[in-house]
């Protein structure tokens, strides 16, 4: 019996999605991964087939879907081998916080851009000095007037190039609590004092555009808040166990499609005795190795999902599956590379692009440390 039950307008929104994505997508992939971004109109394109934020209500634009919707754009998106259309970021991780504390303004003002792919976002947590620990953050808000001056440096933003709009983490100088001081702030393309910096070179991502932003007297009006003030990490807190999820969604659907791609070569190659590789004993003990971890850890994630789905807190076993599944996807590049001998080492091989994009999968989202972490503190350990 199947965990997560896709009904009939499920299976008919996937098959569209993948052929959408065959056609529209992958043929101008690895242009992309070379210009190391990816155009805006390709988003656009995503947003007028119904491909983004697929949970916002029609009000907005949205076809209203439930979880699984998002589930299966992040599943094919997977199989186009590139992250530079962060469909999942955008629709399920940074858009949300609009959605879920926005004021009826500022989601009228902005969720049918984001639903149609009009405005592109992205949300700059991170900075030079502070990764995973939110309360080493220093980029400040202070309040002049009827306006918040923003103050600081951020790194590592993906959609940092491509954004039209930037929920930003900020702390209020005055409050001695970095728990307390801390809100989230609606930031737009062309705000004076708003610029970005390097568009970073990377490992992997290369189609990615992950950037410096820089925040210098970035005067908003207080309309700009997002929420309510002082409430930014509990914001934070109340959406990473989404955030997570799809991280190891992403995870899992990339280590899924590896080995297909695995399997198949090996069953249409052949070794130095002119028999195919997966007729090797030592073949196919690893590829069943892989298999056995690949299937447990879905069916980990399904029941996460339909947890989810379901209303559940699941921050411990999310923190768990993103820690695991990460850490899979970056076991099972490295094994199915090693299969595909000489040619693994050409970009032609899917595996060898596949292998840099996984990498970084165990660090953002929270480290696969902080997980661990996580789990530890509720075991009572």
């Amino acid at each position: 019996m199947d965990i997560l039950h896709y009904t009939e307008a499920h299976q008919t929104f996937r098959q569209r999605v993948r052929e959408f994505l065959e056609k529209e997508v992958t043929p101008h992939v690895n242009q992309w991964e070379k210009d190391h971004i990816t155009p805006k109109e390709a988003w656009r394109n995503m947003g007028r087939n119904g491909f983004l934020c697929t949970w916002a209500g029609p009000e907005y634009g949205g076809m209203g879907g439930d979880f699984l919707y998002s589930v299966i754009v992040t599943e094919e998106m997977a199989r186009t081998n590139h992250t530079g259309l962060a469909a999942m970021l955008h629709s399920d991780i940074i858009v949300p916080y609009i959605q879920a504390f926005g004021s009826d303004a500022q989601k009228q003002k902005y969720l049918p851009g984001c639903v149609s792919g009009d405005i592109i976002t992205a949300v700059a947590m991170t900075e030079p000095g502070a990764g995973s620990d939110l309360a080493g953050m220093q980029t400040t808000a202070g309040i002049d007037g009827n306006d918040i001056i923003l103050n600081g440096t951020k790194t590592f933003i993906s959609n940092g190039i491509n954004a039209d709009l930037v929920i930003v983490a900020a702390k209020n100088p005055a409050e001695q609590n970095p728990y307390q001081a801390l809100s989230l702030y609606l930031v737009e393309d062309g705000t004076p004092g708003f610029e970005r910096g390097r568009h970073l070179e990377k490992m992997g991502f290369h189609s990615q555009d992950t950037a410096e932003l820089f925040f210098s007297n970035c005067r908003i009006p207080k309309e700009n808040l997002l929420g309510q003030p002082g409430m930014g990490f509990l914001m934070l807190m109340e959406k990473l166990q989404q955030e997570r999820l799809m991280c190891a969604i992403g995870a899992q659907a990339a280590s899924e499609l590896m080995l297909e791609w695995t399997v198949d070569y090996c069953k249409k190659n052949k070794d130095a005795s002119g028999k195919p590789l997966s007729k090797s004993q030592a073949t196919q003990f690893a590829l069943v190795e892989m298999t056995t971890e690949i299937k447990m850890s879905r069916a980990f994630l399904d029941k996460l999902i339909a947890s989810h789905a379901g209303g559940e807190n699941v921050v411990v076993e999310t923190s768990m599956a993103k820690y695991w599944i990460t850490e899979l996807a970056n076991r099972t590049s490295v094994r199915c590379l090693d299969f595909f001998g000489d040619f693994g080492l050409t970009e032609d091989c899917p595996i060898a692009r596949a292998m840099r994009d996984v990498r970084v999968m165990s660090i953002f989202a929270g480290t696969n440390e902080i997980m661990k972490g996580i789990a530890a503190k509720f075991m009572g350990l």
